[in-house]
């Protein structure tokens, strides 16, 4: 039982401090800068396809599509393709508006599918008919900085490059209950990637900015929950760089409450288990080039909560002074994710360690109940 306990602590330790120590100290003595280049003339910048896939978007697709039409790259090497998703509301004839009043540059494609096929389904629809040599995926609800496209084409100056991924800002969100915690964890997070690109490769991309070459991109199977995993891991797997990119930046808004939140972070969990089936060679480390990475930061990060548990029931059974500790350690912790945090508190820093403890707990949370969810309801999955 105490080699158990042992094995599960430092499991717990490597994936929570092991890890990022070791990027940190990487990055220090073996970076791995990325060979981007501004040609002097904007027309020998690459063709490149935007891809966004709704369903139900009619609110604010039109924004969506502005929001593309301003940015700084050449209007003559962009193509926007919207795939609509079975939408039952009028999405795609204001798609349809607005590619009439505003023909020429960029050409806009619409993909109309009468029912609903998922959006794995709509971006290799999509990229059938995209012609640009870089395919770039986003979705309605986010907005782009105006340097973001070129920020994240110019990565692809690197020969070694295969996927390129931006940052995604979180703005301020009123009347949310968790942007304190939502926002620590997502900087932490945002420090572990820009570590991981400068030493080599990222595991995954942010789904709402990233880009890949077409040369690169293969179907993906129509269950798949996390597009931006696979179709990056899929650059990797072929030796290709997966970066990341913080200038490349787009905004989004932050989960009114844990409830909210924990739909999109089960569903996210739930796909990093899908990954192992759909693509076996990620777990083998003779096929795949970042095989540790990939375990470390997506596979390890699913299976703390169950190196906690063992933990607690190894401690149940050891009741020495370390076992009794961690089990009040444990305990507390689990009482400070109900436990409210007083007014005068909130602001502090006692409060912002309290909510960041309590985010924690609730992620965890998360990831002990997503694989039970792809196994016993993998619709609500496909279809949130």
């Amino acid at each position: 039982m105490k080699l158990l306990f042992w094995l599960c602590f430092f499991g717990i330790g490597y994936t929570l401090i092991g890890y990022p120590l070791w990027l940190w100290m990487l990055a220090k003595i073996r970076s791995k800068p990325v060979l981007k280049h501004c040609p002097s003339c904007p027309q020998d910048l690459p063709c490149v396809s935007v891809i966004v896939v709704v369903r139900n978007e009619a609110g604010r697709i039109e924004r969506r599509l502005a929001n593309l039409l301003e940015q700084t790259y050449p209007p003559s090497h962009m193509q926007v393709i919207v795939v609509d998703d079975g939408s039952t509301d009028d999405t795609a004839l204001r798609v349809q508006s607005w590619m009439d009043s505003h023909s020429g540059d960029p050409p806009f494609l619409l993909i109309r599918h009468t029912s609903s096929r998922g959006k794995a389904f709509g971006i290799d629809s999509a990229v059938e008919r995209a012609t640009g040599e870089i395919l770039v995926f986003c979705d309605a609800r986010q907005r782009f900085a105006k340097d973001t496209l070129l920020h994240l084409v110019l990565n692809f100056a690197d020969p070694y490059v295969g996927c390129a991924s931006g940052e995604l800002v979180f703005e301020t969100t009123e009347g949310s209950d968790i942007q304190v915690e939502m926002g620590s964890y997502w900087n932490f997070e945002k420090w572990v990637r820009r570590l991981e690109s400068q030493t080599g490769s990222v595991v995954g991309a942010t789904g709402a900015v990233y880009a890949v070459r077409k040369s690169l991109f293969s179907p993906i199977p129509v269950r798949t929950i996390l597009d931006d995993v696979l179709i990056p891991m899929k650059a990797a797997l072929q030796g290709y760089r997966i970066v990341f990119d913080s200038e490349a930046r787009a905004y989004d808004v932050v989960s009114k409450d844990m409830q909210q939140e924990g739909r999109r972070k089960i569903r996210t969990l739930a796909g990093n288990w899908q990954m192992l089936v759909l693509e076996p060679n990620l777990a083998h480390p003779l096929k795949n080039p970042i095989w540790a990475r990939f375990l470390s930061h997506k596979i390890c990060r699913l299976l703390v909560p169950y190196w906690g548990i063992c933990m607690a029931i190894c401690a149940l059974y050891i009741r020495d002074a370390v076992s009794i500790l961690f089990l009040a350690a444990f305990s507390g912790m689990l009482g400070l994710s109900f436990a409210p945090v007083p007014e005068r508190l909130s602001g502090s820093l006692v409060g912002k360690a309290v909510r960041m403890v309590r985010a924690l707990i609730y992620l965890y949370a998360f990831a002990a109940i997503a694989p039970f969810r792809l196994l016993f309801s993998p619709k609500s999955l496909w279809s949130s």
